[in-house]
């Protein structure tokens, strides 16, 4: 009797299975580094906005009165100081994930807010949490202020 070489149906079948269950487990936990990923990200951000704020600062002598982060990207934008982008949360497309800004009355203030996917980021242990120029900071939103 002449033996056949190769894998039958039923043994492929579970080392497919098999790939299939180890390929989910590892996407899985794969999330996490996803959220810390984009919550770095958000604080990048921040901090890039932050110098786009002080070179307006320098131009105008106060900082750009904007209602809301689209009004900021406007301004920063338009005031000829070679900002061509100011980036956009990476959800940005949820009302929930959006960074905002606030500015003092005098101008001559403004906060930075974004909110943190990570509830434990070690962001949050040093920023501000309280409510700043109508930014509410309390966590998980990450605010830095000048």
């Amino acid at each position: 009797m002449k033996k056949e070489k190769g894998f039958t149906l039923i043994e492929m079948l579970i080392v497919v299975a098999i790939i299939g269950l180890l390929a989910s487990v590892v996407l899985v936990g794969l999330g996490s580094f996803r959220s810390r990923g984009r919550d770095a990200r958000r604080v990048a951000d921040l901090r890039g906005v932050q110098n786009s704020l002080e070179l307006y600062y320098l131009k105008n002598n106060n900082y750009p009165e904007a209602n809301s982060w689209s009004d900021l990207r406007s301004a920063l934008i338009g005031a000829a100081i070679g900002i061509t982008i100011v980036p956009n949360d990476p959800f940005s497309g949820s009302a929930s994930q959006s960074y905002s800004y606030g500015y003092s009355s005098d101008k001559q203030g403004y906060v930075l807010g974004a909110t943190l996917e990570d509830a434990d980021s070690s962001s949050l242990k040093d920023d501000i949490d309280t409510t700043v120029y109508g930014v509410n900071c309390a966590d998980p939103v990450y605010c830095v202020q000048f």
